[in-house]
């Protein structure tokens, strides 16, 4: 079973999606790939633990603190190749950004196979866990801001309130 609920922000209307323990997705209204996975199905229930843990990281992160990704329990849906690049996203600190193709090189390491950076565009692209995987935090080669399926606009808004070092 999958539950949802929004929570109000900065940047829009955030819808959550859990399977009951974990956060699965997190979607800016109006994203490309908006609810993927999620279905009709999902359930309304904002009373789940895991949606009052998220809103409380939510709550503290647009306030300007810094909570760990890893105060959330979080099960992105992907295959391996998109689990392993959301997995390098959450190693991005706050305030710092890197290139689609820094992370291509770190998984061609893990891998041993060559990697293309539009491979990890669109793994990054297709994140369903917005903001807390922080794919905000990739830039293009030449640190152009490129590629945010939740806008351009909310990217600029994200990366200002994390007073990012964009050189």
């Amino acid at each position: 079973m999958l539950y949802k609920t929004t929570y109000k922000s900065p940047i829009g209307l955030l819808t959550l999606a859990s399977d009951g323990e974990n956060l699965v997705g997190l979607w800016i209204e109006g994203q490309k790939y908006f609810g993927a996975g999620l279905g009709n199905f999902a359930q309304e229930n904002g009373s789940l633990k895991i949606f009052l843990n998220t809103k409380n990281w939510l709550d503290r992160y647009f306030c300007g603190e810094r909570p760990e990704i890893s105060e959330l329990p979080l099960a992105p849906r992907g295959s391996q190749f998109r689990q392993a690049v959301w997995k390098i996203l959450c190693g991005i600190p706050y305030g710092k950004v890197t290139t689609y193709g820094e992370i291509a090189k770190k998984i061609a390491g893990q891998s041993g196979k060559n990697m293309c950076a539009q491979a990890v565009g669109g793994a990054v692209g297709h994140n369903p866990i917005s903001v807390i995987i922080p794919c905000h935090r990739v830039v293009a080669k030449d640190g152009r801001l490129t590629g945010y399926a939740g806008g351009i606009e909310n990217k600029i808004k994200l990366l200002e309130l994390e007073n990012a070092d964009m050189s």
